[in-house]
């Protein structure tokens, strides 16, 4: 790159995901001069890229781009590629001439979730401590202002997941609060203090390893990294490096006291044992309304948002009858005005279960 004169008229472009182990000599002036991030889209563009990859298959009248695109907060326009491109196999597998919406849903539910392993044999019991441990995080983030809105709750074991819970934000976020943070720990604590209430302290399961391995990188992150701590402070700590060199010898990076790393392990223990204490609480005390979202779990398998809020407020579920499908329509929807539809979320990983991805700082 060195070597050109200002009359060359070469223009060097290149591109990365990681721009945080890029040699510093190549971003020093005279190499690349401009730097442009690209992040993923957001509601606007996600609409207009579903929109460019939905003329490639034939559309019902009942597809709307803008509910897919409030749906799919996060995705990058290769995962809305991939979301279009199997909601076209679901149609075909389903001998539709058309993409309709549910199609459209079940793929952005498979992207997201994991494929369904209906043929994956699990015993009653198992069923059963899977469907009061989903029940327990629904419940603990239905009580939970703070939490995300629940999408949908499954026991169909999906990707490697026995079961898991599904929130989703209402809109694009960026960085989260603490009021969020503390919430996000008392969801992921809800599997496991369900089964503990339900079937005692012995019956607790490795279901909720996904669980515990999220809220410890939370609270050390909110310790370490986001100043969230009333004894630490607002700094930064990094963890103690130990680098081995060819085996032999080892190198060994001291970044915080003896004194201070034991502040942090306490520190870390009080934020998730408040995540515990919170959501025990909440089992305890609504425990009738864990029975009713686990006898729903077990009846009808996945449950969405509003069926399981119907369920803690004593209504009953009402399932209308599958319609018709739309194969015998075709075309895409005409243009004009999207009607704004209030979609729930976030993201749920691991055996039996899961919660949302640890939350980034904005920049």
């Amino acid at each position: 790159m060195d070597g050109f004169d200002a009359n060359e008229g070469i223009i060097i472009v290149a591109a990365t995901n990681r721009p945080d182990v890029l040699d510093p000599a190549l971003l020093r002036p005279g190499r690349f001069d401009r730097q442009i991030v690209v992040g993923n889209p957001d509601i606007v563009g996600r609409e207009k890229i579903l929109r460019v990859h939905l003329k490639k298959v034939q559309l019902a009248n009942d597809v709307d781009p803008r509910t897919i695109a409030r749906g799919t907060p996060g995705f990058s326009g290769a995962d809305l590629a991939n979301l279009v491109n199997e909601a076209a196999l679901l149609a075909a597998r389903r001998n539709k001439r058309v993409v309709t919406m549910r199609e459209l849903e079940d793929a952005k539910d498979r992207v997201m979730m994991g494929a369904e392993r209906k043929s994956m044999v699990m015993t009653e019991e198992e069923k059963k401590l899977t469907a009061y441990h989903e029940a327990g995080h629904a419940l603990v983030a239905l009580y939970s202002p703070a939490s995300d809105p629940i999408h949908k709750a499954t026991i169909i074991p999906r990707g490697r997941a026995l079961g898991l819970v599904m929130r989703l934000p209402e809109r694009d976020s960026y960085s989260y609060a603490r009021e969020k943070m503390l919430a996000n720990l008392a969801v992921s604590a809800g599997g496991r203090v369900a089964e503990e209430v339900v079937f005692g302290h012995d019956k607790v399961t490795s279901g909720a390893v996904s669980d515990i391995e999220y809220s410890t990188k939370l609270a050390r992150a909110m310790v370490t990294r986001w100043g969230m701590s009333d004894k630490l402070g607002p700094m930064a700590y990094a963890e103690n490096q130990e680098e081995v060199f060819l085996g032999h010898s080892v190198s060994r990076t001291q970044n915080v006291s003896e004194e201070t790393a034991k502040l942090i392990d306490a520190e870390i223990r009080e934020l998730i044992d408040y995540g515990y204490t919170t959501a025990k609480d909440i089992i305890v005390t609504h425990r009738d309304q864990l029975e009713a979202i686990t006898r729903a779990l077990l009846e009808y398998e996945t449950l969405t948002g509003d069926e399981m809020k119907g369920l803690i407020g004593g209504k009953a579920i009402v399932r209308e009858a599958p319609a018709e499908d739309a194969s015998s329509h075709s075309g895409t929807k005409p243009s004009g005005p999207s009607v704004p539809v209030t979609r729930p979320r976030d993201t749920a990983s691991g055996p039996s279960g899961g919660v949302p991805p640890e939350p980034q700082p904005s920049a």
